[in-house]
């Protein structure tokens, strides 16, 4: 479950504040400045001119993102594995199926049917890009698989200790969008590879956040965000994916969406994995406002506020509407109210 620090709150936000919180004002209190008296609050702060950044802090875990799963053929035996924690490249084997090596090609198309002579289409265009960024040439990248294909082929099949048929079969090779790092074993060599053989990832880590739906507007792809490491040290990200499914808490817990986060640096991370992180959410910036602390504030009987103004030993009450609550400061207008007065405050 997603827990979230009251860091920040939109412009129409409850503000809930305890020991020294909101005040009350009284009843009514509506329309301008009350009558002024002389009974001084216990400490003043300024009214400020300034940008208020509209932020929210929720919890995350770094990673290294979503698991996939590889599954076998469901012919052979499975003679090696790939350890939990390997990082595997374009060509270097997975897994071996009776000894054989199965390569990782890279690609978002599955290898779905035989290669050979003859075959055409999308399949063919991958398959072939992957030849050639292997270093086999002779052949046209297109999307025909010819006869100078399958030479090529043969020869890569002779390098990988295969039998040289020039056919590409579905089980032989296994097809990620890049780089993957093994997450978990799933199988056990001298089994039937009939199922799901291992799970895998990308190589970089990513911070995953399951963010309250009501909190969606603060999540943009694109954005930046500021990731506070176990350590305490931070580092700036990107959001990279906001996801359009929600998914329903159980109990207590409320419905969420799955935001990941491209993280910079990624030597700077140490090895930290499934590590507990801060994210900091940017929504909106608001410049040029005045602002006054949120404990300033005093709740008026009619739902709205007001601030105690200090000038020249009297204090008077200015209503004011709110705007965002960010960072202890809040957004205030009012007739009457500028940049420099003091406004009273608890101690």
């Amino acid at each position: 479950m997603t827990r979230v620090r009251t860091a920040a709150l939109g412009a129409t936000g409850l503000v809930v504040v305890g020991g020294a919180g909101l005040a009350t004002a009284g009843i009514g209190g509506g329309g301008g400045a009350t009558t002024a008296h002389s009974s001084l609050p216990p400490a003043t702060a300024p009214v400020e001119r300034t940008t208020l950044v509209e932020t929210r802090q929720v919890d995350g875990t770094l990673g290294y993102g979503m698991a996939h799963t590889a599954s076998g053929a469901g012919r052979g035996t499975l003679t090696w594995l790939a350890a939990a924690g390997s990082v595997i490249a374009r060509g270097r084997p997975v897994y071996r199926i009776d000894n054989e090596p199965v390569p990782l090609l890279y690609g978002r198309l599955p290898l779905y049917r035989a290669l050979k002579p003859g075959t055409k289409g999308a399949d063919v265009l991958q398959f072939e890009r992957n030849l050639r960024a292997l270093g086999y040439t002779g052949f046209t990248v297109d999307t025909t698989y010819g006869a100078a294909t399958a030479g090529a082929v043969e020869r890569w099949q002779d390098a990988l200790g295969r039998a040289e048929t020039g056919t590409v079969t579905p089980g032989s090779v296994m097809i990620a969008p890049g780089e993957i790092r093994v997450a978990e074993r799933k199988a056990s060599v001298g089994e039937r590879p009939g199922g799901v053989v291992l799970t895998y990832t990308g190589t970089a880590r990513v911070v995953s956040v399951d963010l309250d739906v009501q909190y969606q507007r603060l999540a943009k792809k694109g954005a930046e965000v500021e990731v506070e490491l176990p350590d305490g040290r931070t580092t700036r990200g990107r959001i990279t994916s906001v996801s359009r499914v929600a998914k329903d808490g159980e109990g207590d817990a409320p419905t969420t969406i799955a935001v990941t986060i491209a993280v910079r640096g990624q030597r700077s991370l140490g090895f930290y994995d499934k590590a507990p992180v801060q994210v900091s959410l940017t929504a909106n910036r608001h410049p040029d406002v005045l602002a006054v602390p949120i404990a300033a504030l005093l709740a008026q009987g009619d739902g709205g506020y007001a601030v105690q103004v200090v000038q020249n030993g009297t204090v008077r009450n200015v209503v004011v509407e709110t705007g965002v609550f960010t960072e202890g400061k809040v957004e205030v207008s009012g007739a009457g109210l500028s940049e420099g007065m003091k406004v009273g405050v608890p101690t």
